[in-house]
């Protein structure tokens, strides 16, 4: 048995829920469509270009959140879940997850899109664990702030080595599965790292690494970096 992690946006799904959450909100005209359609393209730019100021983005993230109610959101939420990510699943990458799950291994996302987008996602995979973003939630309401520190870059190191002290859970033989350089701190954490579909930058480190490098998106469930 080993832990096996996975990072959720343009890794085990298509394309990146977080910016996908917010264009959604934008066609469904619940924010303003120039002002917020051009400031998510612009923070998601930088994110794949590794200089995203990640409170920035969740500032401006979370604040639809706290405008409307909850039951109003979770309704948002579901129609959002049916209509735009159900067609971005990858068949390859349920079949990897449940690869993993044969093998008896602990299966983990982590990611830096916050638990309202992440968690019913994760549950399309049967997957239990989940280590996200936390928006802040009082008083029955979602106040645009989020608790603890972002799980992003450094911070996805932190969540998990807090998350390891409170489980049975060890990084030997560990798997981490991510398609971008900004999850290189915790790529170099585990014994396994994996590139998936990666971007250029970790491409080139994956290569220089020899870490192996594998799709998700051709259709082909690849199997035979398990085989050790």
């Amino acid at each position: 048995m080993s832990l096996a992690i996975f990072d959720l946006d343009n890794t085990l799904i298509a394309d990146d829920s977080d910016y996908l959450w917010g264009q959604f909100l934008v066609d469904r005209g619940i924010v303003d469509k120039d002002a917020y359609e051009q400031a998510n393209a612009k923070f998601y730019d930088d994110y794949k270009h590794g200089t995203l100021n990640i409170v920035e983005f969740l500032q401006f993230s979370l604040r639809p959140l706290s405008l409307h109610a909850p039951e109003r959101l979770h309704q948002w939420r579901a129609e959002f879940i049916e209509d735009i990510i159900r067609p971005l699943l990858l068949q390859p990458a349920l079949e990897l997850v449940e690869k993993h799950k044969k093998r008896g291994d602990t299966l983990l996302v982590i990611t830096a899109t916050n638990r309202f987008v992440t968690e019913p996602i994760v549950k399309l995979f049967g997957i239990d664990n989940l280590l996200a973003t936390t928006p802040e939630f009082k008083d029955g309401r979602y106040t645009g702030a989020f608790v603890g520190l972002p799980c992003f870059r450094e911070g996805k190191v932190a969540y998990l080595e807090s998350w390891l002290q409170n489980s049975n859970e060890s990084l030997q033989n560990s798997w981490f599965y991510s398609d971008s350089h900004n999850d290189l701190p915790l790529l170099s954490k585990v014994e396994n790292p994996i590139a998936v579909d990666p971007d250029d930058t970790l491409r080139q480190h994956a290569e220089s690494a020899k870490w192996p490098i594998i799709s998700l998106r051709n259709g082909v469930c690849p199997a035979d970096h398990l085989h050790k």
